[in-house]
């Protein structure tokens, strides 16, 4: 029997979402199947890809066959590249912790390229965003509070000058009550 590991449909019309599955080659493409291994969102930027690597592995290792788009699936999340060094190790070209060791050095780069890749899209989203609406909202609110204090403190100096001014203008006033006093005694 002919297993493969292949792309289930599920979702509603024109808003695909796929099962990962692994079924026998003669099953329709939405019928029966093995085990479902992962799951597959197209429309996210990037897509959002759930796969349990260790059960694909294991299927890989049994001889199941990927379709193309789940064979750029697995290479996207490095279980082509796992059973690439579990194949070396068979042949004794490396041991099985040099093997672990790349393999978890290569997800560790990947998944920090997949996040670097999710934070730009949201910065993008959110300047597009404040773009749209024409007000200027700050990325963090350590930034607003941060404005919040700089008026707290402008409010501050006006009050004083303020204060300044009122005193300036009290001392004047006494002056010329003053000169007015002299001029009525003279």
């Amino acid at each position: 029997m002919a297993v493969k590991i292949r792309l289930a449909r599920r979702g509603r019309a024109k808003r695909p979402f796929y099962h990962i599955v692994v079924a026998d080659a003669r099953a329709p493409r939405d019928g029966k199947f093995i085990e479902k291994i992962g799951t597959y969102n197209p429309l996210t930027v990037p897509a959002t890809i759930d796969l349990d690597r260790e059960r694909a592995f294991d299927w890989l290792m049994k001889g199941a066959i990927p379709t193309d788009t789940m064979r750029a699936i697995l290479r996207y999340k490095g279980v082509l590249y796992k059973k690439h060094l579990q194949i070396g190790v068979n042949k004794g070209a490396l041991t099985q912790e040099q093997a672990d060791k790349k393999y978890q050095e290569f997800i560790t780069n990947k998944d920090a390229k997949i996040m670097k890749i999710v934070e730009q899209r949201r910065k993008e989203e959110e300047e597009q965003r404040r773009k749209a609406s024409g007000i200027d909202i700050p990325f963090k609110i350590e930034k607003v509070e941060v404005k919040e204090e700089e008026k707290q403190e402008e409010v501050e100096q006006e009050e004083v000058k303020q204060e300044e001014v009122k005193e300036e203008v009290k001392q004047e006033a006494e002056e010329v009550k003053q000169e007015e006093v002299k001029q009525e005694e003279e």
